[in-house]
């Protein structure tokens, strides 16, 4: 059965005796991003310095002949293809949570400080331990989580509000970021040249073992992340209502928000600090379904999409080949500035 809910076409299907319901728009949005994610992915493996087909990329990932141009397709675009759609759609779902959790559009890993903090236990492990890629990404994982809990609790009293966790996460970041520089400027010059590079937020040699790694994790934390986002809406409207439908507050709070900063803390282990997608994806997706929330899954599709298409422009449509966070610095800064304006209209 369908109905108009609020203007917008909604289906409900009971199977098994369990109402769902799909918004269609949501549903069409979705499926464009997934495609345009696919239309991408195959305009990026016939294309480069070693144009192919896609007859040759076909036999390539289908007849098993180990060749040149299966060595192109599979050990050098491949991975690259697959950790943008996987980073950007970790990305997007993360800045979903946190927009959710806070009701700000400006809430995101890159403002509140998580980034940074990953960002500051990666350089750690490259630049005074000499870690592999491993302890790298353990590094991140465990300055990301370590940077939320400081936040979490400056923030908290009697509860976190959105307002509060934004103002602590934008003073954390910044002195992380100072002691960031710090950790480069002291670095001897081939350490400090790595580290710079990788911290601009690049896909540029990645390989299947990080791609791999980096992507089963992602799905992880992405699936339990969609299973447990169903209290967001009820968070939206308050801790005091949505204590009243019956939700744990800071328990779903708390449990939400390290499963996006470990989303956060993979990606920069991988990828380095991709900015602005986390911030962006998430508004976009949102004017596009013209929902009244964040929703995490078009938010993952969107930041899948601009992943990809960054990556795309960084490597093939530049006099120069970037890091892809150098493109989605470009795009994110105008779209925040385009931001401020809007919300500056709306304040009475």
């Amino acid at each position: 059965m369908s109905r108009l809910d609020f203007g917008r076409r909604v289906h409900r299907i009971r199977i098994r005796g369990i109402w769902l319901r799909w918004d269609v728009r949501t549903t069409l949005i979705g499926v464009a991003l997934a495609l345009s994610c696919i239309l991408l992915a195959f305009l990026a493996l016939v294309s480069g310095d070693y144009p192919l087909t896609l007859g040759e990329v076909r036999h390539a990932l289908f007849s098993g002949v180990d060749d040149f141009t299966r060595t192109v397709v599979v050990e050098w675009r491949m991975p690259r293809i697959v950790a943008a759609i996987v980073f950007g759609a970790a990305l997007g779902s993360s800045g979903a949570v946190f927009q959710s959790l806070t009701r700000n559009p400006l809430a995101s890993p890159d403002i509140l400080g998580f980034s940074a903090g990953a960002y500051t236990g990666a350089l750690i492990v490259i630049i005074v331990l000499g870690g592999s890629y491993l302890q790298v990404a353990a590094g991140a994982l465990i300055g990301g989580i370590g940077t939320a809990a400081l936040v979490y609790l400056l923030a908290f009293r009697r509860g976190v509000q959105g307002f509060r966790l934004i103002i602590v996460g934008i003073a954390i970041s910044a002195m992380l970021s100072s002691v960031n520089t710090w950790l480069t400027l002291t670095a001897d010059l081939d350490t400090a040249m790595v580290a710079a590079v990788w911290g601009a937020g690049s896909l540029n040699g990645m390989t299947w073992q990080q791609t791999g790694i980096g992507s089963i994790l992602v799905l992880l934390l992405l699936v339990a992340t969609l299973v447990l986002a169903r209290p967001l809406r009820q968070l939206e409207l308050g801790d005091d209502a949505a204590q009243a439908l019956g939700v744990r507050v800071e328990a779903s709070r708390l449990i939400l928000m390290l499963l996006s900063v470990g989303l956060i803390a993979v990606v920069t282990a991988a990828a380095g600090p991709v900015a602005f997608v986390a911030l962006a994806a998430p508004q976009i997706a949102r004017r596009l379904t013209r929902t009244p929330g964040v929703s995490v899954a078009s938010a993952a599709l969107m930041g899948a999409a601009m992943l990809i298409a960054s990556d795309y422009l960084a490597l093939h449509l530049l006099p120069a080949m970037l890091p892809v966070g150098t493109v989605t610095v470009v795009v994110g800064g105008a779209y925040l500035i385009w931001l401020l304006i809007h919300e500056a209209r709306r304040l009475p």
